[in-house]
């Protein structure tokens, strides 16, 4: 393996170690969202801006995983409208409230909603936990303290209050992203590449999902997981839960 692969792999690893640490915070979290599902409750989980898109994507309709899962996945940050534009509608200050108008179905009072944004500071992000806040939900976020702490208080991607996610949510995971995302320097580049702020989301959400499943068990409910559609039998197993959320969880369907 040449060096700049093992300053990748080590730097993921150590990473990886530093969120598995949180423990606590994680057993929390996760059982306010086994007892929201234990009552029929839908989780939200939101990515507000640009590649954290892919984190909600990543917990909706998965193998193992969740099946009351609402990913809101809105087409103004998403990608493949345009990667630029998605970085001028993460900055819009007020957008979030409408997107969240958007998904009326969920999102009440009690509800839990997921806010995972390795940055945390853009204005889509902050007006998201806030507005939360205002319709009383339970919120999680899934964040770096690091990046948000070390980014200038003027920089223009930051909310027009300065707020930082980490500091608003009522569950806050360190999701741990250096700052500058990337890590790996390459002899005679000037910018360093191997970006790691989607591998700190995922893995992140990923524990907290796997908490979850744990909670229900020992709350005696039986954990609705999906089964991977690509083996035997999935499409059968995974039919009753289909019909029961498609009406209710909007990218389901």
């Amino acid at each position: 393996m040449n060096k700049e692969f093992e300053t990748y792999k080590n730097t993921l690893i150590g990473i990886m170690e530093k969120i598995s640490k949180q423990g606590q915070v994680i057993t929390s979290a996760a059982k306010e969202i086994a007892k929201s599902i234990a009552n029929d409750g839908i989780i939200h989980v939101i990515g507000p801006g640009g590649h954290s898109n892919m984190a909600a994507e990543e917990v909706l309709w998965r193998a193992g995983g969740l099946a009351p899962i609402n990913a809101i996945l809105d087409p103004g940050t998403n990608l493949i409208h345009g990667a630029k534009r998605s970085n001028y509608i993460e900055r819009t200050p007020g957008y979030a409230h409408k997107v969240l108008d958007a998904y009326r179905v969920g999102l009440k009072p009690g509800e839990i909603i997921i806010i995972v944004n390795a940055y945390g500071i853009n204005s889509m992000c902050i007006d998201t936990v806030l507005e939360a806040r205002n319709r009383k939900m339970v919120t999680i976020g899934i964040t770096s303290q690091e990046f948000a702490d070390k980014l200038p208080p003027d920089h223009p991607s930051r909310h027009p209050s300065g707020k930082n996610l980490y500091q608003e949510v009522d569950y806050f995971i360190n999701c741990h992203l250096p700052y500058g995302d990337a890590v790996v320097e390459i002899e005679g580049c000037k910018q360093k590449t191997g970006p790691t702020a989607t591998i700190c989301n995922v893995f992140a959400i990923n524990l907290l999902m796997i908490e979850t499943v744990k909670q229900l068990v020992g709350l005696g409910v039986e954990p609705p997981l999906w089964m991977s559609a690509n083996l035997p039998g999935g499409d059968e197993a995974n039919r009753a839960k289909e019909e029961k959320y498609i009406p209710r969880i909007k990218h389901l369907g």
